[in-house]
């Protein structure tokens, strides 16, 4: 099991200099402790005008000066948004390369097509076209990293033969992800031979059943890149305690904050109806806390279900039961709106470090390199 941090840089109203920049060296000193601490992944959404919900629009920024100020974690655009009015396919290769170089090889590449019509229309972009898109940027960009001469005609972009430089410093590029907030967009990551980044809050059931087909799906894959990268990652929140009440007390609000945010966002897929976003109709609802079956550990506490909230002991009990069901690695979200002061949130990590994720792995494994595909697998999955 995998375990990571996840940002999406929400800030709490009025929005002021000082309150951006607390928002964003607050982070960074997270990012450093989770590498201190043995934590394998910081990922970094994209998102544009998403007042309060999230003030991630430069993830490369971001993520350069996390690579900048640690030396073991690896690093994830989680993801960047495959839209030419927003991204052009050329300067995304280009960018993810030096970031790849900065971070000696530590980068992780997620692919997305941004999901509320804020975004899109913010771009002038048809949402009708986005999985268009990004499906050929998903071939396209390995070819730029792996070839000394590309060239592209396309729908989403056209050029002539050139040689996109600099050349990712992993071979032959770093591991793709797609980001995965539908039901079905977990099949498209399996088809390409992609990572499945989970991104919003699913059951244990319903991960359970995206799961299974997602690993048997793979293995008949058609990889898009020069590996293929076969993890699922789930999408979290993290509050530890050694008291589960107060775990509860303080984190749950946390989560609940998020929530809403998040839910927020849904309707606005309504401005625009297109058959490429479906309505998510009463989706928002679903976003609460769901109540456990009798049987789950979390019921006796008064916790939500699968969700990362509660003293050592339950945490590890929740872990278990996404590894039961093929999840490889759960990121987690550490902060909503700024809610938790700062040392409350470093203390968690410390905690959730300490006592839960030696359980999962050896001392010698949270000091080793992070493992990451390579051309070696790409030769395994030559039957694909």
């Amino acid at each position: 099991m995998k375990f990571g941090i996840f940002f999406e840089l929400s800030t709490p109203r009025p929005f002021t200099r000082d309150a951006e920049r607390a928002v964003y060296h607050n982070a960074l000193e997270q990012c450093r402790l989770a590498d201190e601490l043995g934590f394998d992944h910081v990922w970094a959404v994209e998102h544009h005008f998403l007042e309060e919900y999230s003030h991630c629009s430069a993830p490369e920024v971001f993520l350069t000066a996390v690579a900048a100020q640690t030396r073991r974690v690896r690093v994830g655009h989680g993801a960047v948004v495959c839209v030419p009015e927003m991204n052009h396919p050329v300067r995304v290769a280009e960018r993810a390369a030096a970031l790849d170089i900065i971070s000696e090889g530590r980068f992780e590449f997620g692919t997305a097509r941004s999901s509320t019509w804020t975004e899109l229309g913010g771009f002038g972009v048809n949402p009708d076209d986005t999985k268009k898109t990004w499906d050929e940027f998903v071939r396209a960009l390995p070819q730029m990293w792996m070839q000394d001469e590309f060239e592209w005609q396309g729908k989403a972009f056209s050029m002539p033969a050139r040689n996109v430089l600099p050349k990712p410093y992993q071979d032959p590029h770093p591991p793709m992800w797609v980001t995965v907030t539908s039901p079905g967009t977990e099949l498209d990551a399996a088809d390409r031979g992609l990572g499945c980044l989970g991104v919003s809050a699913a059951g244990y059931d319903e991960q359970e059943r995206r799961t299974l087909e997602y690993h048997r799906r793979i293995q008949s894959c058609e990889p898009v890149g020069g590996l293929v990268n076969d993890q699922v990652h789930t999408m979290n929140f993290l509050y530890c305690h050694e008291d589960y009440r107060q775990a509860r007390d303080i984190g749950v609000p946390m989560v609940n904050a998020f929530n809403v945010a998040n839910a927020h966002l849904y309707w606005t897929r309504e401005a625009y109806p297109t058959r490429a976003y479906q309505t998510l109709g009463n989706a928002g609802a679903a976003m609460k806390a769901k109540k456990p079956p009798a049987d789950d550990p979390s019921v006796a506490k008064g916790l939500p279900e699968g969700v990362g909230v509660g003293d050592p002991e339950h945490l590890i009990q929740v872990i278990k039961r996404w590894e039961s069901i093929g999840v490889t690695g759960i990121n987690f979200l550490l902060n909503a709106m700024e809610m938790l002061p700062q040392e409350q949130v470093l203390d968690s990590l410390r905690l959730f470090a300490r006592e839960v994720m030696p359980k999962f792995r050896s001392p010698e494994a949270s000091k080793a390199p992070v493992w990451a595909p390579s051309r070696v697998a790409v030769k395994q999955a030559a039957a694909c």
